[in-house]
């Protein structure tokens, strides 16, 4: 064992000694408060004010008494008075005790609480010699006691693993997270507004799946006791919401998780959440100009403007964002014009060129889309729309009237990034069941994303649906892009992880 090795593990072995100490001394002082019958685990605190709220508002507050409930952060003892800074969810306030305000007994009792302990408090707010605004205590009520300490105020909780793990620490200490998770929740909220204000209804199908459909994906396997029957774990909820429309609820959205089991990177997760949404008497465009504006929408609601930074890169959702089609795209960043070229190895040989690896057996859309993927995605950084997909990647949608070889998608593209699928949907049931059936062939020949045959689809087909548009969008994606997260891991709450050792 080298030098260095041998120096991290006796740096960690004397870190886990001091917190088993720490630990062992916070036992004792739970102890301690029950032989005193105090409740170490106590009872709620009518807390009627916010830490924020007092600092934001201090004229209206000055001289009032206020009640607050949270977690002690910090505490600066000085003799017979002490300064402390308390925690709840709106942010942190400056405390201060003196002992002849609370008594003698009470302030004692201050002085034996851990970083990390709850309180309840009474007081009235002032601002001290330095400006800063702060509540003094009048009186105070034990809640609960943390028997673990908070890491340590200046490195603070920075192993990545470790805050992802433990998300409860990571939320106590690193105001910042907790700042991403409530714009989270505002932008789901807006997103649902801005739906329901179009007239959309809000509706839940199921998450459990006897066929595995609505997106090209390895699905999740589980099985019912009861019935003795393998299900899926929902992949995409699209064939049943396109079920809806047939049924006659013209428009239709759902927020919820989906479940892929394929490969974890910095913006995939095995669980997602989605927003899709179908629409009667709709096509892509119509879908286009819905995504642009709630989109837009949602940024200026969430966080009053339509400019946004990302990785320091400064990005304009205004609308209307501009349209590309994949081949308009694949032209200008690359030179070749694929409409110009029509058998399925002169597009091969047009790929290899740029120095692509391609499967003998490709055809022209495959390589198209491959293409598109390699080397055009990561140069769309502002808000852009590609479409019209080949019909080989895009068994859902419905095929153009001018190019059988293309179909009516699109997805929205932002930092280089997919944010969103959407197409004219296909309505015609003779020809989505071709479509299921080239896809049954690719699953035949081992392809485990390729769609399995959904007759009871079919059949929803067969008794007519109007023509439709459908968008989904990646809520988890769309978050990462207005809290300036760069991973997806930053923007789940509790992210899929290898179990602790």
């Amino acid at each position: 064992m080298s030098e260095t090795e041998n120096k991290e593990n006796n740096d960690s072995q004397s870190k886990l000694e001091e917190l088993n100490k720490l630990q062992a001394e916070r036992r004792q002082h739970l102890q301690e408060l029950m032989e005193k019958g105090i409740d170490p685990f106590g009872e709620k605190y009518p807390a009627e004010n916010k830490a924020q709220e007092i600092k934001d508002n201090f004229a209206e507050f000055s001289g009032q008494n206020v009640s607050l409930s949270g977690r002690l952060m910090a505490v600066r003892s000085h003799g017979r008075a002490s300064f402390a800074d308390l925690q709840d969810l709106s942010g942190k306030i400056q405390l201060y005790f003196r002992q002849d305000e609370v008594g003698e007994e009470q302030y004692e009792f201050f002085q034996d609480l851990d970083i990390g302990d709850i309180i309840g408090l009474e007081g009235e707010v002032f601002q001290t010699n330095r400006g800063e605004v702060s509540v003094k205590v009048t009186d105070f009520t034990f809640q609960t006691k943390a028997l673990r300490p908070l890491p340590e105020k200046f490195h603070g909780l920075q192993d990545k693993e470790l805050r992802y793990r433990q998300r409860y620490l990571d939320l106590i200490v690193n105001p910042e997270v907790k700042e991403t998770f409530i714009k989270r929740s505002e932008i789901i909220k807006e997103i649902r507004n801005y739906l329901e204000e179009q007239g959309f209804l809000e509706v839940e199908t199921p998450m459990m799946h006897p066929i595995a459909g609505g997106a090209s994906a390895r699905p999740f396997i589980t099985h019912h006791n009861a019935l003795d029957i393998d299900l899926y774990l929902r992949i995409a909820p699209e064939l049943y919401l396109k079920r809806l429309i047939v049924g006659g609820l013209e428009k239709v959205f759902e927020i919820n998780r989906n479940f892929r089991n394929e490969g974890m990177s910095y913006k995939h997760n095995p669980e997602f959440t989605m927003m899709e949404l179908y629409q009667a008497n709709a096509d892509y465009n119509d879908m286009m100009e819905l995504t642009e504006n709630m989109i837009a929408s949602v940024a200026q609601k969430v966080l009053g403007s339509t400019t946004v930074e990302y990785e320091g890169q400064e990005i304009d959702l205004t609308t209307p964002w501009r349209r590309m089609t994949m081949l308009e795209a694949v032209e200008e960043y690359t030179g070749i014009d694929f409409s110009a070229i029509e058998e399925d190895d002169k597009a091969r040989e047009a790929a290899t060129e740029l120095g692509l690896e391609i499967e003998d057996s490709a055809s022209w859309g495959e390589v198209l889309n491959q293409v598109f993927e390699d080397k055009v995605e990561e140069k769309l950084i502002q808000p852009v729309f590609i479409k019209d997909y080949p019909i080989e990647v895009s068994p859902l949608a419905k095929r153009k009237d001018d190019d059988d070889r293309l179909t009516y998608r699109f997805e929205p593209f932002i930092c280089a990034r997919e944010m969103g699928n959407a197409f004219t949907e296909l309505n015609n049931p003779i020809e989505q069941e071709k479509r299921f059936a080239a896809q049954v062939s690719k699953r035949e020949t081992g392809d485990e994303e390729a769609h399995m045959m959904d007759e009871d689809y079919i059949r929803a087909l067969e008794y007519g649906m109007p023509p439709t548009g459908g968008l989904g969008i990646g809520i988890d994606r769309l978050v990462m892009l207005l809290t300036d997260a760069s991973s997806i891991k930053d923007v789940i709450l509790f992210p899929t992880m290898r179990p602790e050792k």
